[in-house]
């Protein structure tokens, strides 16, 4: 189902267009789970260290052609509230090609610098090989995800939120099985659950591109007759290039953090591997009501309907803060049960870290939930550098008070940390709203 965003209820179209995206980010987050919950379970506490740095680091790859593929979705919803329909067609044509190089290239670059990247992580000694040999099998699998972000990143900019989470159920069952396969049934470790996770993600790459070939060739087919256009692709590269440093800079603080985590030794490392799958799957979907949102004011803007886009932003800032305040309640008073899912019992250590994470970071997830929309929003409106600013200024703050605070109190000033730099950095981007609101929403 198409929605479009630029007519009817906004808080109802709002939420029936980001619910599909919920769960569709809500199933991707199973990849990574299925491997946390079975190698924590089945190969033990050094190999769900290793799997979890490797997903910090995954998150940040990841987020350079997902940053990508959000700011062209923006130009493309833009076109689409505009009603340019071959200007729709070349964007989406010059994004694929400038997106898919940039992935080629950064996959050949984390082959050829994987040492030097586990010395940076600060990997201890007894984490470093198991940690090499599932980065070595799940960089292929770079490629496959790329593909499937750029797709499906164009799927929402045109109004279709739910095929993607269609391809994302099917990966993710086959990412569950498959982990039960090659772990438990042939006894293949680590390099079965890196193995399991590729494979589901070529499926969903591979499903999401022969439904766009048929279903959206007014889109994606005749790209060799479509001629080349300067002004659009410096249009992609402005709200990209912004959009790609914005998510791969607050992913790169991300893993500064993790670095300094690994320095506290493997139970801290494992438990932070734990209870940050738990801390995403809670806060995903106000990530993806903040993508929603960013498309709706994207389609709005490009209609001028300045007065929807004013109403829209006070409804999505209410339904996020509700929202996020009903998840901490229960992050916080089910932290110790949530811990024990990815965690055998007999690891109290491992389990106590982790609670203590989740309830001093996850009471402040209305912090996380208005950044999302912060950043949607200003992606949205041509400003994305504004996106940018709030990134630095959250994970900045967040990564030096992370290292001051870890120096005199330990691990908790590193989770201490984190809900600071969020806080702070919504008070700037509201700030900013509130006086330039005129000026940002003028087309």
């Amino acid at each position: 189902m198409y929605y479009d965003l630029t007519r009817g209820s906004i808080s109802k179209s709002l939420f029936f267009f980001a619910l599909p995206m919920m769960a569709g980010n809500l199933l991707q987050q199973f990849y990574n789970i299925a491997d946390t919950l079975i190698v924590g379970r089945v190969l033990g506490t050094n190999a769900l260290a290793a799997v979890g740095s490797a997903y910090t680091l995954m998150t940040f790859l990841t987020s350079i052609f997902l940053g990508l593929s959000m700011g062209a979705g923006a130009l493309f919803s833009i076109y689409r509230g505009k009603g340019e329909k071959e200007a729709l067609k070349a964007a989406v044509f010059h994004a694929f090609v400038l997106i898919m190089a940039v992935t080629v290239v950064l996959n050949a670059f984390v082959y050829l610098f994987l040492e030097p990247i586990l010395i940076f992580l600060c990997v201890p000694a007894e984490v470093i090989e198991p940690m090499r040999q599932y980065l070595r099998i799940i960089f292929a699998g770079l490629i496959a995800t790329s593909v499937y972000n750029f797709f499906a990143c164009m799927l929402r900019a045109i109004g279709n939120s739910a095929v993607p989470l269609y391809f994302l159920a099917v990966s993710a069952v086959l990412n569950i099985g498959l982990d039960l396969l090659f772990i438990i049934g042939f006894h293949w470790g680590i390099s079965g659950a890196a193995i399991a996770t590729i494979i589901a993600q070529y499926i969903a790459g591979i499903g999401i591109v022969l439904y766009a070939l048929r279903c959206c060739r007014d889109i994606v087919s005749g790209w060799k007759n479509v001629p080349f256009n300067g002004q659009i692709l410096k249009k992609i590269i402005n709200l990209s290039a912004l959009t790609c440093l914005q998510q791969s800079v607050m992913n790169f603080g991300i893993l500064m953090v993790q670095g300094l985590v690994n320095s506290f030794g493997s139970v801290i490392m494992a438990a932070f591997a734990a209870a940050v799958k738990i801390d995403t799957f809670a806060y995903l979907p106000v990530q993806d009501f903040g993508n929603a949102f960013s498309t709706f004011v994207a389609q709005n803007y490009g209609a001028g309907n300045k007065d929807r886009i004013r109403l829209g932003t006070k409804q999505a800032f209410k339904m996020s803060i509700l929202f996020s305040l009903v998840i901490s309640a229960l992050v916080f008073i089910f932290a110790a049960p949530l811990m024990e899912i990815f965690v055998d019992y007999s690891a109290q250590d491992v389990i106590a870290a982790g609670v203590r994470y989740l309830r001093i970071e996850g009471s402040f997830y209305c912090g996380i939930g208005c950044l999302f929309l912060l950043y949607g929003y200003y992606r949205a409106v041509n400003h994305a550098e504004m996106s940018v600013v709030l990134t630095v200024i959250s994970l900045g703050l967040r990564v030096a008070l992370a290292y001051l605070f870890s120096g005199f109190i330990g691990v908790t000033g590193i989770w201490i940390s984190i809900p600071i730099g969020w806080v702070l950095a919504d008070i700037v981007g509201i700030l900013y709203m509130s006086v330039e609101q005129k000026r940002l929403d003028i087309s």
